[in-house]
């Protein structure tokens, strides 16, 4: 992998394959090395830190084909590639919170995150849970609670849904072991008040992966900070979601490029709000 922007006296130098750390080079906090190399681990935490001086911060990761496309056959597993797979792995690492849609709680049969030893001193020295959170979102709590997602997670799973939503949905995901968190006066759940009851618990460091209609919310209340995406070098055609779906703001928010990185023809951006 290598770094195209931002182009620094290291990412313009011809850094050779298992060049030394962000750290050892004297590159600036947040950035990684340049040389077209093997990242590890610690390489890709570094370039994906979460601002440290952000009360909360909310970043979305998400893949698009070359023409626009979030998934092929229902699924973005196939427009994602290995690089893409650990990168998705770093930024679950770094969150304190996964936020995710009831609709790909449903279709995904999504499982709780998990602890990963790589990460267990970064998250330690954070203050971090073992693993992050997942924080579910929905208005009719249509969900299967006996899945391991509400049994079995290593960090109670949350769910975000409007004060109406119904008792007996809300009972059930007690039962569960789940923790529901009221956030928005109806059944809609306004996802700035969703942001904002997650940094309450100390999950300030939020990440959603979606899916499409979810991030769409999210863009539309204007909370969201950064959008990490991959653009996949494939082209699609079909009639695929984009990676987001829904209404959007009466006018378009513009994010600045912070970063791209590049392997095998995969790019890997991230734009932050202006």
């Amino acid at each position: 992998m290598r770094r195209l922007f931002p182009v620094t006296e290291v990412t313009s130098s011809s850094a050779a394959p298992g060049a030394a750390s962000s750290a050892a080079s004297g590159a600036a906090p947040g950035t990684a090395p340049a040389g077209d190399h093997a990242w590890d681990l610690d390489e890709l935490a570094d370039a994906y830190a979460y601002p440290e001086d952000a009360e909360v911060w909310l970043r979305a990761n998400m893949v698009s084909s070359l023409d626009g496309a979030a998934q092929h056959d229902g699924r973005s597993q196939p427009i994602s590639g290995d690089t893409d797979m650990r990168i998705f792995g770093t930024l679950r690492a770094l969150a304190d919170v996964v936020v995710v849609g009831a609709e790909t709680v449903r279709l995904e049969g999504y499982r709780p995150a998990r602890a990963r030893e790589a990460f267990a001193e970064r998250r330690k020295a954070a203050g971090q849970a073992p693993a992050p959170a997942i924080a579910v979102v929905s208005a009719s709590l249509d969900l299967d609670f006996t899945l391991p997602l509400f049994t079995s997670p290593l960090v109670p799973t949350l769910v975000l849904t409007g004060a109406t939503a119904p008792l007996d949905r809300i009972r059930a995901a007690r039962e569960a072991g789940a923790e529901v968190l009221i956030a928005g006066d109806g059944a809609r759940v306004q996802m700035d008040k969703a942001v904002r009851a997650l940094a309450d618990r100390g999950l300030r460091r939020q990440l959603t992966e979606g899916g499409p209609r979810l991030l769409a919310q999210f863009i539309a209340d204007g909370v969201l900070d950064e959008l990490c995406l991959t653009v996949s070098p494939m082209l699609t055609a079909g009639r695929a979601q984009r990676i987001s779906d829904g209404p959007g703001p009466a006018v378009p928010e513009r994010f600045a490029l912070a970063s791209v990185l590049e392997e095998a023809g995969f790019l890997f951006t991230q734009y932050r709000r202006n």
